[in-house]
């Protein structure tokens, strides 16, 4: 190869190199480009006298007891009896039931009302006192009895708003 071939080929690399870095940069610079949030839900209303089921109800249980894992079984049983699984943590607040508390401002809502149906023991139907997930918020304290035998529908006693999960097909 001749100096001005190798000239020409090094030339080259540089301006490869130097484009490379340039365009590197500018990627990690730059702003991303903004997602367009997917609907995570579908709203759907039942309708008063329709049939409530716990496959349309998202239910987060909280563990307000010192039992390693509790709120993550109760989940898992209530997800047996077709409930939507929604998130499994410790108590985030001050309250402390001796066994259940539904977290709800309105305690006739046809989803408390199928919920807390399914617990052995008084069910407490109170107001939350930390920033509940959309669903049913379920408190399990210390003397927590399990979940009964029971029904997982009711008649709705009044119109109801659910968000059931969309799945994606690829």
């Amino acid at each position: 190869m001749s100096k001005s071939t190798e000239r020409l080929v090094v030339a080259g690399a540089v301006g490869v190199f130097v484009a490379g870095t340039l365009l590197g940069a500018n990627l990690v610079m730059a702003e991303p480009e903004p997602v367009a949030e997917e609907a995570t839900c579908e709203v759907r209303t039942i309708a008063q006298g329709q049939a409530l089921s716990s496959n349309l109800v998202m239910v987060h249980v909280y563990n307000g007891s010192k039992r390693a894992g509790l709120a993550n079984r109760v989940k898992i049983n209530l997800e047996r009896r077709g409930f939507l699984g929604g998130v499994a943590q410790n108590n985030p607040g001050r309250l402390t039931p001796k066994n259940v508390a539904v977290l709800t401002d309105d305690p006739q809502d046809p989803r408390v009302r199928l919920v807390a149906a399914q617990f052995k023991g008084k069910v407490q139907r109170i107001k939350a006192d930390f920033p509940v997930e959309d669903g049913v918020s379920v408190l399990v304290g210390s003397n927590y009895q399990g979940l009964k035998k029971a029904g997982t529908q009711l008649r709705a006693n009044r119109a109801v708003k659910v968000c059931v999960p969309t799945i994606e097909l690829p």
